[in-house]
């Protein structure tokens, strides 16, 4: 090849490459802006043009005067849309204007929270006013906490520390408590699920105190593109909130364009690999010298793609010029690397989504995924990497041969056309509210009249005085307990008991890598099980049930694991129904008994079964809420074997659909079918929330249970197999068109 290519050349080029399937352009925006404020301190405005900075976005500069008036707000724009802005500015403002002012920061991950204390840093050294700002997480000296304890304006923490060092021990952090006057929530989207529920919680717990010391601080949002930001945020702070979401920064004109990989086994529709396809295409762009991203699910590919990538260009490029970037790296590699990619020194960055929250590393031209990153909101953040703001960007998204990525590049218009999917949490799951009750009243002693959310949580006060937990004194409850709470509670999970995870591949540094569930560690944590945590491999040598601990070991293999658990379903509640001739949907209350049977080990690059074993573990009990269809005419010429085999691949389509409608983890929510039901003697599909007492997931499956239906439907019937594969119904039916009859069967629903 003579001569470098210019972007623009290369998409003319990749235009005719018959593996797109569709091709859809985002138009160019000019920036609109607006002058700076008139009350906005001229040390801050001084510093700000330094930068550059001499109008607001319009999103900013309504940020800043909505929380001026004393409002709460949720500020909503694209990724590199300058959200920091709206939050840095009043606070820096309120700073200025009164030394004793304080804020804090709560950012979901480390990375991010460092990230954000350099930009602050700098603006604050332009200023010239001495604004402290300091992080604190695990990783802060005991010297430096204490300064930070007495004199920091600015706390920049996540949701964990606060919930289990900075909250329990509030009588150390008078000054902050005392002068609050924000408090920012970035990344609000990520707040979902049972992380989500608990963190509602902390936050619950957190104004409980700031109303102890006399402060009511405004709470200021960001979050990247979600279809209830308002919502979330209300239900996240329990408090009015004011929608800013008028983008006004400017953008190029940005390619986004579907690509399916060459199909290698047509009856079985498997296609050639994802992470192959990703290798070639990115290769093409880093020797052309144009800066890329390419995004991987997991540690693992990461790592695989970084080696073949590097092995493609030492030549022409060095291999210094590709990096990686996960979660394991060190922080102070993990700043070299944002540093390079901002210098523009790296050319090409493989990442898992740890970039797709808001570090700070530039525009890059060429964004490429390899597989759907699992919800419409992340695949924005990932193609927001991609695109300076006036020059043109390609994303491309690369899909495997699973059911949920072939039906995302199959069905275009749903991505496209949808807003993005709702946050779901429920901070009234019961075990989350105990827990957080049993935090808030060792924090502060609770008054029998006090509200804790919207519920009445008095006869919760009385159980946890019964279990002596507490105690009482006239209308006021007391922790009458030697422990410490916060310590035995973690915000990832909604299990009383977690089994506690132990990395002994350095037999002198065992350490604590995680924790797990019980009800989820029986199928990803049995002996032998290949257990990813962060993208790294580990083989589960032993999980010792009793008393709740699995110890592990770093392996690199080409296969991962799968358990297959047998499941009993329960109906205790029905609490809606809807009811045709032929079928119904309910909603309620289940008991689940599992006991895990066999575990599959399924190869990485074909998914094809390589091997199995046995696994030996006690049954458990699960009550929680599910949504569950079940049919009431079924056709009598298909008999009960192939009417079974056809549930099970319905089932195996809605267990990929459903993740996608409802935006939650795969392994947050399960599918099971049952040929004749323990309470109806019906064949019955039951979808169900993966956490004790759920998370409302399958109330979500029940409201919109059609949408589910239409979208299951639409995954088979545009699969390209002609009767049933992996990318679909998960097999072909011996004997019937299992393909049609699934269809047929979801159309008569």
């Amino acid at each position: 090849m003579l001569g470098k290519q210019t972007l623009p050349e290369l998409i003319a080029q990749l235009r005719g490459n018959e593996n797109i399937i569709n091709w859809h352009e985002i138009e160019p925006q000019e920036a609109r802006t607006k002058p700076l404020p008139d009350g906005v301190d001229s040390r801050i405005r001084d510093a700000l043009a330094k930068r550059g900075i001499t109008e607001l976005y319009i999103h900013q500069h309504a940020a800043f005067q909505t929380v001026q008036q004393g409002e709460n707000i949720v500020a909503v724009t694209p990724t590199a849309s300058g959200k920091t802005l709206c939050y840095n500015l009043p606070v820096l403002q309120a700073v200025a204007a009164d030394d004793t002012s304080r804020a804090l920061y709560l950012f979901p991950t480390k990375a991010l929270a460092q990230d954000q204390k350099s930009e602050l840093n700098e603006i604050i050294k332009e200023m010239g006013i001495d604004i402290k700002s300091y992080t604190y997480d695990g990783d802060t000296s005991p010297a430096i906490r204490q300064i930070v304890r007495k004199a920091g304006h600015i706390v920049i923490t996540n949701p964990d520390m606060l919930h289990s060092a900075i909250l329990p021990h509030h009588t150390k952090w008078v000054s902050l408590f005392e002068n609050l006057k924000y408090i920012v929530i970035d990344e609000l989207h990520t707040y979902r699920g049972v992380f989500g529920s608990h963190v509602a919680n902390v936050i619950r717990r957190l104004k409980r105190i700031c109303r102890f010391y006399g402060s009511n601080p405004t709470f200021i949002c960001t979050s990247a593109t979600i279809a209830n930001p308002k919502e979330l945020a209300e239900q996240l702070t329990g408090a009015p909130m004011r929608l800013i979401d008028d983008n006004g920064a400017p953008r190029g004109r940005k390619h986004f364009v579907f690509y399916n990989p060459p199909i290698v086994n047509k009856p079985l529709n498997i296609r050639k690999s994802a992470t192959a396809e990703v290798n070639h295409l990115a290769k093409t762009f880093l020797k052309n010298k144009i800066q890329t991203i390419i995004f991987a699910r997991s540690r693992v590919r990461v790592e695989i793609i970084l080696s073949h990538i590097q092995e493609l260009v030492k030549n022409e490029l060095g291999t210094k010029s590709i990096r990686g970037y996960r979660g394991g790296y060190l922080p102070k590699q993990r700043r070299e690397i944002e540093k390079g990619l901002r210098d523009g020194d790296i050319l090409g960055v493989v990442s898992t989504n740890a970039l797709e929250l808001g570090v700070d590393i530039g525009q890059l031209q060429v964004c490429v995924m390899t597989g759907y990153p699992g919800s419409i909101a992340s695949t924005w953040q990932q193609a927001g990497r991609a695109g300076r703001r006036h020059g043109e960007a390609l994303i491309l998204m690369v899909a495997s041969s699973t059911p949920i990525d072939q039906y995302i590049v199959q069905n275009p218009d749903y991505f496209f056309d949808r807003t993005p999917e709702s946050a779901r949490i429920n901070p009234e799951n019961l075990l989350i509210l105990v827990d957080h009750l049993k935090c808030a009243a060792y924090e502060l002693p609770f008054k029998q009249s006090e509200a804790f959310g919207p519920l009445d949580v008095a006869d919760i006060m009385e159980y946890l005085v019964e279990e002596r937990v507490l105690h009482q004194n006239g209308d006021t409850f007391y922790w009458a307990n030697q422990s410490f709470p916060a310590s035995n509670i973690s915000l990832r999970s909604a299990s009383q008991e977690n089994v506690v995870i132990i990395d002994q591949t350095i037999t002198a540094a065992v350490k604590i890598i995680g924790e797990m569930d019980r009800f989820s560690a029986m199928t990803l944590l049995h002996d032998e099980a290949i257990y990813l945590h962060e993208g790294v491999q580990f083989q589960v040598e032993k999980l010792d049930w009793d008393h709740k601990k699995a110890y592990v070991r770093e392996v690199d293999v080409e296969y991962f694991t799968d358990a297959n658990l047998a499941v009993q379903l329960k109906v205790l509640e029905i609490d809606r129904s809807r009811v045709t001739d032929d079928a119904a949907v309910h909603y309620g209350d289940v008991a689940v008994n599992a006991i895990p049977t066999i575990f599959k080990k399924i190869k990485l690059s074909t998914f094809e079964n390589i091997g199995s074993g046995p696994i030996h573990l006690p049954e458990e009990e699960l009550h929680t809420s599910a949504a569950w269809l079940e049919l009431r005419e079924a056709d009598p010429e298909l008999g009960t074997k192939t009417m079974e085999q056809l549930l099970l691949g319905i089932a195996n389509v809605l267990k990929h659909i459903v993740p996608i409608l409802v935006m939650c983890d795969r392994s947050d929510i399960h599918v099971v079918s049952q040929i004749k039901a323990a309470h109806s003697g019906l064949p019955t599909i039951f979808v169900y929330d993966h956490y004790p007492g759920g998370i409302g997931l399958a109330d979500e499956v029940y409201k919109r249970f059609d949408e589910v239906k239409d979208a299951a439907r639409n995954l088979i019937q545009k699969c390209l197999c002609s009767d049933g594969c992996p990318s679909c119904i998960g097999t072909e039916i011996e004997g019937i068109n299992g393909k049609q009859k699934s269809i047929r069967l979801l159309a008569h629903l």
